[in-house]
Formats: C-alpha cells, sequence, structure tokens
C-alpha cells in the first residue's frame, strides 16, 4: 500500500520531537495514518490529504492539541506536525490490536458477552460525557469511529479531529445514518453540537446491544435504491422508530430483520424504555433526549443484573431488582434469579443492585453515589464472591480493598474481615466496606 509519505519520511512536531514514518496503518475520508518512530515510542500519525488540509482544519487540530486531553479512552491529538506546502497532520497514540471495530461485531465475527456489551456501552457514555463536560461536541459520533475489546469492555475513540466547542462551526455535520433528524433535514438554526451527539449516541448504543439501526424497518426494505434523497427521508423527513409503540408502520420485518426482533425481545425494560423514549419523543423535540446520566445509571443497574442460565451457562440481562425472570434466550429454560448484594453508599445515600453469580465483583464505584468513572478493571476491586474449596455450593465474599471491614451478624454481633479475609455470605449478614482511598462507605446486604 503506498501513501503521501514514504518509509522512512522524516517530520518534526510543533513541540521539536523528530517523528519517522515506518509503515502505512490505514485511510479514511479525511487522509491516511501512518505508524511512526519518535523517541517516546511508536505513535500514530493522521495526515491529511490536500484537499482536507483546510486553514480551519488546521485551527481546529491544533486547539485539540492545545487542550491536552489525559483520558486513555480517546486517541487524542497530541502533537501538531508540519510538513512542506502547507501539508500537516497530527500525532496519537496507536490503537492495540486488542480493540475491534464494530463492523466485526455486526458481521458476528467476534465472539462476547452481554456483560462486556453493556460494559463498552456504559464506557462509551463516560467517554463522551467527559467531552461534553467540557464543552466539546464530537459532532460525529458513528460505528466508525468506537472500537472496543471484546474481552474487557473497554473502549477508544478515535478520529478526534472532529470535535469542537460547543457553538464552533466547520464542515462536519456527522454520517447520516446517525445525524439528528434537524440536521438531516437543515432546519433553520440546526446545527452539531451536544445535542445532536445525544441522539447518535443513542443510535450508536442501539446498534450496539440490538445488532441493527433504529429506523431501519419495513420502510428501509420497501426502498429500492437507498439513494442520498431515500436516507434524507428515512433519518430526517419521516424517522419512525421501528418499535414506535403508537405506530407500527415501521416494525422489523420478522423474516428480514428478525435478529432485531430478538435482541429488543431479551433487553431489560429499563433500557428498552430509553430507547423508546429517546427515538420518540427525542426525534421531535431535541431538548427531551436522553442524557449521558440516564444512561450511565441504566447501564450500570442492567450490568450488575446480568445473570447465569443455570441450565446452558449463558448470559443473560434482567431487569434490576426484579423479583422473576422469564426464559433464556439461548436454551429457552426458565431462568432462576440469584440472590443480590444491596449497597447502600455514604451520603447523599443511593442503592447499587449487584446479582450475585461466580464471578459477580464489587468496585470502587459501586460505593460511590456519583462516581466520577466507572472502572470493572482488577485495579479498583474492592471485594469479589467467592466458593468455599471444601464445600461446593458454599459462596464467601472475599475481601480485596487493603482495608479490614467490619461485618455485623443478624444477631448483632460484630467481627472483623481483615484484607485477604473471606466472610461467608449468611442471611442478615451486613458489611461495612469502608474504602481507606475514597473515604466512601457501604453496607451490604444480602437479598
Amino acid at each position: 500500500m503506498t501513501g503521501m509519505l514514504d518509509n522512512g519520511t522524516l517530520l518534526t512536531s510543533d513541540d521539536g520531537e523528530e517523528v519517522e514514518v515506518t509503515g502505512m496503518l490505514g485511510a479514511g475520508g479525511q487522509g491516511e495514518v501512518y505508524r511512526v518512530r519518535t523517541h517516546g515510542g511508536d505513535k500514530a500519525l493522521k495526515w491529511y490529504y490536500p484537499a482536507c488540509a483546510t486553514p480551519a482544519q488546521q485551527d481546529i487540530v491544533r486547539q485539540l492539541v492545545a487542550r491536552d486531553l489525559h483520558d486513555d479512552r480517546f486517541l487524542w491529538p497530541t502533537a501538531y506536525v508540519e510538513g512542506a506546502n502547507g501539508a500537516f497532520g497530527y500525532l496519537m497514540d496507536v490503537r492495540p490490536d486488542r480493540f475491534k471495530g464494530l463492523p466485526m461485531l455486526f458481521k458476528r465475527q467476534l465472539s462476547t458477552t452481554p456483560r462486556v456489551l453493556l460494559t463498552a456501552c456504559l464506557y462509551t457514555v463516560e467517554a463522551y460525557q467527559t467531552l461534553h463536560s467540557r464543552g466539546i461536541a464530537y459532532r460525529d459520533i458513528s460505528w466508525g469511529n468506537i472500537f472496543f475489546d471484546p474481552v474487557t469492555g473497554d473502549v477508544r475513540v478515535c478520529d478526534n479531529d472532529n470535535a469542537v466547542v460547543e457553538g464552533d462551526s466547520s464542515g462536519i455535520s456527522g454520517t447520516m445514518e446517525f445525524m439528528a433528524p434537524e440536521l438531516v433535514r437543515g432546519d433553520s438554526g440546526a446545527a452539531p453540537g451536544t445535542q445532536s451527539d445525544l441522539h447518535s449516541l443513542s443510535v450508536l448504543l442501539f446498534m450496539f446491544l440490538m445488532n441493527h439501526h433504529p429506523m431501519k424497518g419495513r420502510k428501509e426494505l420497501a426502498i429500492h435504491c437507498l439513494d442520498e434523497a431515500a436516507e434524507k427521508r428515512l433519518y430526517g423527513a419521516e424517522p419512525l422508530f421501528v418499535f414506535d409503540p403508537h405506530d407500527a408502520a415501521n416494525e422489523p420485518d420478522p423474516v428480514e430483520q428478525s435478529t432485531v426482533l430478538a435482541t429488543w425481545a431479551v433487553a431489560p425494560p429499563s433500557l428498552r424504555d430509553l430507547f423508546t423514549k429517546n427515538f420518540t419523543t427525542g426525534l421531535r423535540d431535541p431538548a427531551a433526549r436522553v442524557r449521558e446520566s440516564e444512561w450511565r445509571d441504566a447501564l450500570r443497574a442492567a450490568l450488575d443484573s446480568v445473570i447465569d442460565c443455570a441450565h446452558c451457562g449463558r448470559q443473560n440481562m434482567t431487569q434490576p431488582a426484579q423479583s422473576t425472570a422469564g426464559a433464556c434466550w439461548s436454551c429457552g429454560s426458565t431462568l432462576i434469579l440469584p440472590p443480590r448484594l444491596v449497597l447502600t453508599t455514604a451520603p447523599p445515600r443511593a442503592e447499587r443492585h449487584i446479582r450475585l453469580h461466580r464471578t459477580s465483583r464489587v468496585h470502587i464505584h459501586h460505593l460511590l453515589p456519583e462516581p466520577g468513572r466507572h472502572d470493572y478493571s482488577d485495579d479498583t476491586l474492592v471485594a469479589e464472591l467467592t466458593e468455599h474449596p471444601q464445600k461446593p455450593g458454599k459462596f464467601g465474599l472475599a475481601n480485596r480493598s487493603g482495608t479490614p471491614w467490619t461485618g455485623t451478624r443478624a444477631d448483632g454481633t460484630t467481627q472483623e474481615i481483615a484484607a485477604g479475609q473471606t466472610v461467608p455470605l449468611r442471611s442478615g449478614l451486613e458489611l461495612d466496606l469502608g474504602h481507606g482511598t475514597t473515604r466512601a462507605k457501604a453496607v451490604v446486604r444480602v437479598k
């Protein structure tokens, strides 16, 4: 593959670092991406096509570099690089191989689980919430700009050179399938921003979890040529949610679009309600769209409520705090709801519900009423469910926090659970999980 830059080309970033091109990684609509060698290790260099190397884009890149966003979920521009004849680009971290694109998920080329998909959705929501909280609109949220690890759910957001300060103008409005209806129609006064990002984010989440676009039902199947005019009608002039409760004209075809019927049926009502709100009322009223905080809380609750089928072992999403469950999506057996841990945080009080399964864990964010960031990695582990080595079927909660807990039994007596120790889970047991780093406390009850 040949590109604009030859291997061995030497460039210099605006901070004085020498950059040597070592190979081409890929190409997109705006430019090409190269692997480059720097004194700090290998980086990626995005180099713009001449037609895209405009003064406006140059200003955007310089502003993004100056913002210096320290967030590992973004492949953020870290340095501006200029070449001859007005050519330019920017440095960013190289995307690790473990991160895969959504097209592989949609084509069923990846093996993953409901827990991983919910985790990826939660991390994606928080990533864009970080941008919005800093007054930055992404403007082109789509399946092409997000990568995820199918094992852990970690995410990386790329192509961040589309992001601008809210209110600034530029030529990027988004990808048609993900654009808010008012942008597709070109309504007077409509411009890409955080409100339109909320629509795009909801479309992305729907595709993550349902493996289908929320507006592609019978109406799309009836279109013989899906050209630009047809897309503008489908996504702008006449957008209609495939599961609109008051209009079935665009419902999924049971043969051609059976996948979305199946995935929607097994999604918890808490998530279905948010999608329905966003793709009915939110289509007409941008101010009514689901906020990142609503998605965050619903996704976390759904993630902590995933259970394993007792018959086939497949993961199933359940409604948080419900007392009964339906049938397993895989084998059809009746699901058996295990007990749950009910965590009550320190003031301002909030409850977290975690369904018990063989790999159940409690993380620092579970102990906080308003966590700044959710993190299900080993680095944030506070407690985990463990099975007794000599007594199969007997479980306890192991202290992984590094600080002692206080346990109160049903008869009122107390005990200390040191770091590394395990306390058997018995009815009526309450645990004070004070965490030394965050100073947050929570009480756990087994229900």
